[in-house]
């Protein structure tokens, strides 16, 4: 009896963890089809013709007769290529930059010895209660008042350095045993060369966690291009898209709109899909305690 008892509850519990975790499958399939659909909606409207997009009383889901005239066209109606080149110019310049900032910051606060290194470091994780609001302004004034609007120098010098990115490369700097410091030093190695030699490589996932997150956050710029510059010769991609919606070609031709921002998209998602195993490693280690 005992043992069929046993045997029959064993059986209940497996049953109900059978049926949680189908339920637990079926909410996040359900959940990711409803974050993807939206880019699906976008990507297969891209390749609808006008006639066909504005002909559907009732959306379709799919296309038999796909055209690739609106990529032809979001290029030629507004200078998008311009845009974009200007886009990596900018994202390319802003993120070496902010590395050679953050990297030598980090390495300070986390390995030398100083007085006042306490307070300093307190004093930058304060500045992460500011609002970008404020930040954004002060900015703009500095900017103005040095000439600097519709400039790549402009565009880039307020963002070369992050407080957030400094404390997160720090705390990955302190994970690393002092021993190999100590012995590094004792070698007679400098800082210089064991920030390269030994602290980079060991936190390579972060340092690319890091640039990657960098790279998205100036690829998706929006505020601040769109303050610091009205010429369109310094236009982003994102003011692209804007001048598209805002000009009327937007919003007469939604499969071109939609094109130039697949264009837009394409980059970030292979960028985020080669080095997705790279951001998840340096994230989870920026977790960790030493």
């Amino acid at each position: 009896m005992k043992n069929t008892s046993y045997s029959e509850i064993k059986k209940r519990s497996d049953a109900a963890r059978t049926v949680l975790k189908i339920f637990i499958y079926a909410f996040l399939a359900f959940w990711a089809l409803a974050v993807l659909f939206p880019f699906y909606w976008m990507v297969l409207s891209s390749f609808k013709s006008y006639a066909a997009y504005n002909a559907e009383f009732i959306p379709k889901f799919i296309t038999l007769q796909p055209t690739l005239d609106n990529y032809k066209l979001a290029f030629t109606a507004v200078p998008l290529a311009r845009y974009f080149l200007n886009t990596v110019l900018f994202t390319v310049g802003t993120t070496l930059l902010m590395m050679a900032v953050i990297i030598p910051a980090a390495f300070a606060f986390a390995r030398l010895e100083f007085r006042g290194k306490d307070l300093v470091f307190t004093a930058f994780l304060a500045l992460m209660m500011i609002p970008n609001e404020l930040v954004i302004i002060t900015n703009f004034q500095t900017i103005t008042n040095l000439g600097m609007r519709n400039t790549f120098t402009g565009l880039i010098l307020p963002s070369v350095t992050s407080v957030f990115y400094i404390y997160l490369l720090k705390e990955n700097f302190a994970l690393v045993p002092d021993e190999l410091y100590r012995a590094a030093k004792a070698d007679g190695t400098s800082d210089i060369k064991y920030l390269f030699k030994v602290l980079i490589p060991i936190c390579r996932p972060t340092v690319v966690t890091i640039v990657i997150l960098k790279v998205i956050e100036c690829w998706n710029s929006y505020i601040w291009p769109r303050l610091i510059t009205d010429d369109s010769a310094y236009y982003l991609v994102s003011n692209g898209i804007q001048e598209i919606r805002e000009n009327g070609f937007g919003r007469e031709t939604v499969p071109a709109m939609m094109a130039a921002v697949v264009v837009i998209s394409v980059p970030l998602i292979v960028l985020f899909l080669i080095f997705r195993d790279k951001i998840m490693a340096g994230v989870s280690r920026g977790g960790m305690k030493g």
